[in-house]
């Protein structure tokens, strides 16, 4: 999967009455698949943590049932080990391409726990494993010795996801663990990571612009950042102008791709301004042009 240095953060597009609209959702899905992006499904991007059990393994089934000529991961989030496991025994069987795997929610543990949790996760499968460190969302930082120990106990961790928003972290992963595979978890902060030793990036600008994100990657990675600023900044600073994946679906909706905006509580389309849905549209258009010049 390494000819995969960005994988696309998928947003699940939903029906007016929250149910999960599938048709939308192929459109996505083939649109990664045309730009050659691999797929991660139910990550935070895809209101993972708002759908219940039963509709969780529908998206996986779905997804995979599509045949898509790229990879998918699926995303295991939560802290409820027992609940975890389950779940990946269910991957085990659907196989996707690997696991994403998310250091647990709200209890805050330290680095042996942390080691632990992760222990024991990767021990239910044999598929390969991202690790993500992202404590905006979790309350708790990956301690940089996890990942260099877990790569010690298991061949199949393929990676780390880093979403702590700091080059400092990052670089204090990388001297931790040289050998370990690091992406990306935040569109701005490529450039910087990758000039870290990041190999790729999971993306969720990468919704809205397939193919200019995966030019942007490959550019981050090969050193040529010098023409992509500030208009990859301000665009990707639009995308967080409101909770995560609020402004992806407004923009998706706009651009056609999907049928609805839909969000399912606690994410709310109340928290997007009319300015900030401007300064999206605004950014899709320079985005589209920049891309025109690239090719």
């Amino acid at each position: 999967m390494e000819k995969f240095p960005l994988w696309t953060a998928i947003v699940t597009p939903m029906n007016t009455d929250g149910s999960v609209d599938y048709e939308s959702f192929e459109t996505l899905l083939r649109k990664q698949e045309e730009a050659g992006n691999g797929v991660l499904v139910l990550g935070s991007t895809g209101e993972g943590l708002n759908l219940n059990e039963e509709e969780k393994r529908e998206v996986v089934e779905f997804s995979n049932s599509l045949d898509l000529v790229v990879p998918m991961m699926v995303g295991i989030g939560g802290f409820n080990l027992p609940a975890q496991a389950d779940f990946i025994h269910f991957c085990n069987d659907i196989k996707p391409d690997a696991l994403l795997l998310v250091t647990p929610l709200y209890a805050k543990p330290g680095a042996e726990g942390q080691f632990e949790w992760f222990s024991e996760l990767m021990g239910e499968t044999e598929l390969p494993c991202m690790l993500y460190n992202v404590p905006s969302r979790t309350g708790v930082k990956m301690h940089p010795s996890v990942p260099a120990r877990l790569s010690k106990e298991f061949d199949h961790l393929m990676g780390v996801k880093e979403a702590s928003g700091s080059v400092e972290e990052f670089k204090a992963f990388r001297r931790e663990a040289p050998d370990v595979k690091f992406y990306s978890g935040d569109d701005g902060l490529t450039p910087a990571f990758a000039k870290e030793g990041a190999v790729g990036l999971v993306s969720v600008a990468s919704n809205v612009w397939p193919n200019a994100t995966h030019r942007y990657t490959e550019m981050c990675i090969q050193g040529n950042t010098d023409n992509l600023f500030p208009l990859w900044k301000n665009a990707t600073d639009a995308l967080f102008k409101a909770p995560n994946p609020v402004p992806a679906k407004v923009l998706l909706n706009r651009k056609g791709w999907i049928t609805n905006d839909t969000v399912r509580l606690p994410l709310s389309l109340g928290d997007i301004s009319e300015e900030v849905e401007q300064k999206l549209l605004k950014a899709d258009k320079e985005i589209s042009r920049w891309l025109e010049d690239q090719q």
